[in-house]
């Protein structure tokens, strides 16, 4: 899986355009990220910008940017309604795929300290990236603004995190952050009354609602503020309003942690607080974009809402969301154009290719593809028979009983399937890495200093063990799905039974082929390296099983088709 982030600066500039293209044009320079959004507000005097992109290239264009903010931005000269403290006021770091929180709270880091030793000015970190629990809350980092910043500084509990305690007039203060992906998320009613649409938002909502007395006045407690209801969801922000363009009431909402509360969830709670009040969600609508995730885990919930198999494509999940909640009832929905993994593809890979497209490479002089990618294709042809078989299996006459088990089977298999076709591309992307570096290797060789033939031997070692690492991530992943054949194999659909039994043989030839890759790459390794030691170690360990476990659901196929 690629790794993919999403970075959010806002620039305290929102009525020049030609400041804020000028920035901007600074991302656009950056290979490797995509500018999503530029949003300027003239009243707030601030513009957020959203790119997304691998996180080197994403941490590379946002310096530049806030770079160029300082060239343009003089904070001494700066009014606007939103609070701000600098001119990069904020500038958050979001995961969205093959990243974890921690991820972002690195590449946060890395960022703030380039920003503050490189550009000579206070940055502080907030939320996950927060270093003290005083800073998580930027309101508080933020408090007394750019007016008060000079003050800030002085104030030992408040010395930047990176960057001199010494105020810079003309840039002010940056606060750089890790959180979550924000889904901007609307729900389409069938009224045009406001008021009941924000009935629901105020249950749906974590603030929830005022609690009342007999009198439907509202509770107050002794400091004399509202005694408020729970709402229905945690991470959750929402408010009813209506759309003159769509003619309609709708439920705006923002979920600040899809992983907590998704669009599905609110779906499902809003049409049953609607249908009590006489009403219909008749759609919905994504507002910007939205990470794969978010759609394949609404699918995956519609399908087995519904008791059928939840182990299907990318696609086939992400049509059922779309379906399930109505996300083009009143503008078209397109994938490529809402999902940030797809906008942000730049060219089709090998996976992308016809089967004859791929044989076709394959057969001709050109070094990769290769039987490395070729391993990996066993292995997602493997997981796909393992998934075919479980769905094959689930709801059918004498297999009920295992309808939990074969969901789960197939929807792992689908993950897994991802993964090793993610790897046939990684696997020519690792060989050409090599190519490039034993080019410069040679070049070092020829013309270089003592310095620069080392440098070069270095990315030689680094592109050698990078182009052994994919197919032993191939091999291992592969092997892993011996346990789910045979699962399939031994309590299965009958009639599918043959597939386990090639699924299995996949397999083989999956680990096998890629064994042979990482042992031809081990050659560039000296025996009693460590990294040598520790592959052949990981790659024996699986190969020393590998045949019984093959053989034994082979076995068990065999019997199965005997009678």
């Amino acid at each position: 899986m690629s790794k993919i982030i999403e970075c959010v600066p806002n620039f305290s500039e929102g009525r020049d355009l030609s400041v804020i293209d000028k920035i901007t044009a600074e991302i656009k320079k950056v290979k490797g990220v995509k500018l999503l959004d530029v949003d300027p507000g003239y009243d707030t005097n601030r513009t957020v910008v959203t790119m997304v992109g691998e996180p080197e290239a994403v941490m590379e264009a946002a310096f530049q940017a806030v770079k160029k903010s300082h060239e343009l931005i003089d904070m001494r000269k700066h009014k606007g309604a939103h609070p701000r403290f600098g001119a990069c006021d904020v500038c958050p770091i979001i995961p969205v795929s093959g990243v974890t929180m921690d991820d972002c709270v690195g590449y946060a880091h890395k960022l703030g300290k380039r920003l503050g030793e490189e550009l000579d000015f206070p940055v502080y970190f907030y939320e996950y990236a927060a270093t003290s629990k005083e800073r998580k809350n930027l309101a508080k980092v933020r408090a007394g603004e750019y007016e008060g910043l000079e003050a800030k500084l002085k104030d030992p509990q408040w010395l930047p995190d990176f960057g001199p305690a010494e105020f810079k007039p003309a840039k002010g203060a940056t606060a750089v952050s890790a959180r979550d992906f924000l889904i901007a998320y609307n729900l389409n009613l069938n009224t045009t009354n406001a008021k009941k649409a924000n009935f629901i938002a105020l249950r749906l909502r974590e603030q929830g609602y005022p609690k009342k007395d007999e009198n439907d006045k509202p509770l107050l407690d002794e400091s004399g503020k509202p005694v408020m209801n729970p709402g229905l969801f945690k991470n959750c922000k929402a408010i009813g309003w209506y759309v003159d363009d769509f003619k309609r009431a709708q439920i705006s909402i923002n979920l600040t942690n899809y992983h907590v509360t998704n669009m599905h969830h609110v779906f499902d709670a809003a049409s049953k607080l609607a249908e009590e009040k006489g009403l219909r969600i008749t759609g919905s609508e994504i507002v910007g974009v939205v990470p794969k995730e978010a759609l394949i885990q609404a699918g995956i919930h519609y399908l087995e809402k519904a008791d059928s198999c939840a182990g299907q494509s990318e696609a086939e999940l992400i049509k059922i969301a779309e379906q399930s909640l109505g996300l083009s009832d009143v503008v078209k929905f397109n994938p490529e154009e809402k999902i940030i993994e797809y906008m942000v593809k730049e060219s089709k890979g090998l996976v992308d290719k016809t089967v004859t497209e791929f044989n076709d490479l394959l057969a001709s002089d050109a070094p990769a593809p290769g039987g490395g990618s070729v391993a990996a294709l066993c292995g997602s042809l493997a997981a796909s028979l393992g998934s075919m078989v479980a769905n094959l299996t689930y709801n059918k006459k004498g297999y009920k009983q295992y309808n939990t088990e074969m969901n789960e089977i197939a929807k792992n298999m689908q993950v897994r399937k991802g993964e090793l076709l993610h790897l046939i591309d990684e696997d020519t992307n690792a060989f050409n890495i090599m190519m490039d570096a034993m080019k410069a290797q040679n070049a070092a060789k020829k013309g270089g200093d003592a310095t620069e033939i080392g440098k070069a031997d270095a990315r030689m070692y680094e592109a050698n063990k990078y182009a052994i690492s994919i197919p032993l991530k191939v091999l291992e992943k592969t092997f892993e799905l011996l346990p789910a054949l045979k699962a399939v194999g031994e309590r299965g659909n009958s009639n599918a039974v043959s597939d386990a039994g090639v699924g299995a043989l996949l397999v083989e030839s999956g680990v096998k082929g890629a064994a042979l890759n990482v042992k031809i790459n081990l050659m560039n390794f000296k025996k009693e390296d460590p990294f040598h030691i520790e592959t052949v170690s990981r790659m024996n360990s699986i190969l020393s099983t590998l045949d019984a476990k093959v053989n034994e659901i082979l076995e068990i196929v065999e019997k199965k088709i005997a009678g």
